[in-house]
């Protein structure tokens, strides 16, 4: 068996940096960047608490379809079920509006 040359491969964090380069992608990716922090705290909080989304649904007072959305990036929350999602993980929201630099 052939062995493979591992050198050659990129790693996600360069292929990232390459593709940043690109002005376009920058935009799109900078767009999407606080849904994505949204959608990642809320997956890890959740499964830190070992719930299933059905689960945190039911303590919302939602439906998984929701939560799926959510945590797909495929709906926009308004604060206000941002804080009983947070209300339901146990765990407190921290929402920032910072100047650009």
């Amino acid at each position: 068996m052939k062995k493979l040359d591992t050198n050659k491969f990129t790693t996600f964090k360069e292929f990232k940096k390459e593709l940043l380069k690109n002005p376009g992608v920058r935009v799109e990716y900078e767009k999407l960047h606080p849904h994505y922090q949204i959608a990642s705290q809320m997956i890890g909080a959740r499964i830190k608490k070992k719930m299933t989304q059905e689960e945190l649904a039911k303590k919302v007072g939602t439906g998984q379809a929701v939560i799926s959305r959510l945590e797909g990036m495929n709906a926009r929350p308004s604060i206000t079920l941002l804080k009983r999602i947070s209300d339901a993980l146990e765990t407190p929201i921290k929402i920032t509006i910072k100047p650009s630099n």
